[in-house]
């Protein structure tokens, strides 16, 4: 467990990386429907209630659960000049003992793509990760297609490792997906056996 922390926040350069709040609740579902077109084509089909309070409400309860419970760290993406949302970013299905590991997933806004911010919070992310959380590898996925996530993975230190087939649904459809990972490195081929 991360313990009983009264709020997570990752500082960048131009960003606060935290869980999401319900007064977030509005600027959300405006970035959401203002992207959608950008968005949809990367992620799975939105549920009918996705943009509704009570959703959103679950969002925020399962975001600080995830946390509290050492599972995962979903944040938000908030641009400090002006505190937009300019995005998601999540840490998630953190696996401890030997695997000492965790997956990336992420989104922004169609209206904050290509300004860096991808690239920033992913690697605060990353140093929370290996530093505070201790873990030794995050992974990544993303469609084969996608050649602005690519880019921001491999910009951001991660390596190409394979392809999974059938990996996620995607808008609809189960798809393949290009496989990446950051190695924490000071770690690399070593164990605490003797």
């Amino acid at each position: 467990m991360f313990g009983r922390k009264p709020k997570v926040a990752i500082e960048t350069e131009r960003l606060t990386l935290r869980l999401p709040m319900q007064k977030d609740h509005l600027q959300w579902v405006h970035l959401r429907q203002a992207s959608a077109e950008y968005l949809t084509p990367w992620e799975p089909v939105w549920a009918q209630d996705h943009f509704s309070k009570r959703a959103f409400a679950n969002r925020v309860y399962w975001a600080r659960k995830a946390y509290d419970a050492g599972r995962g760290a979903p944040l938000f993406m908030i641009r400090r000049a002006d505190n937009a949302l300019v995005g998601a970013i999540t840490l998630d299905n953190i696996r401890r003992g030997p695997a000492q590991t965790g997956t990336l997933g992420y989104w922004t806004g169609e209206e904050f793509a290509r300004l860096g911010y991808m690239s920033e919070a992913i690697q605060g992310l990353v140093h929370f990760a290996f530093t505070t959380l201790d873990l030794s590898r995050i992974e990544a996925a993303c469609l084969p297609e996608n050649k602005p996530s690519r880019g921001v993975l491999e910009k951001s230190g991660f390596k190409y490792e394979g392809v999974a087939q059938a990996y996620l649904q995607i808008n609809g459809r189960w798809c393949n997906h290009v496989l990446y990972s950051n190695l924490r490195s000071d770690r690399r081929g070593k164990t605490d056996a003797g």
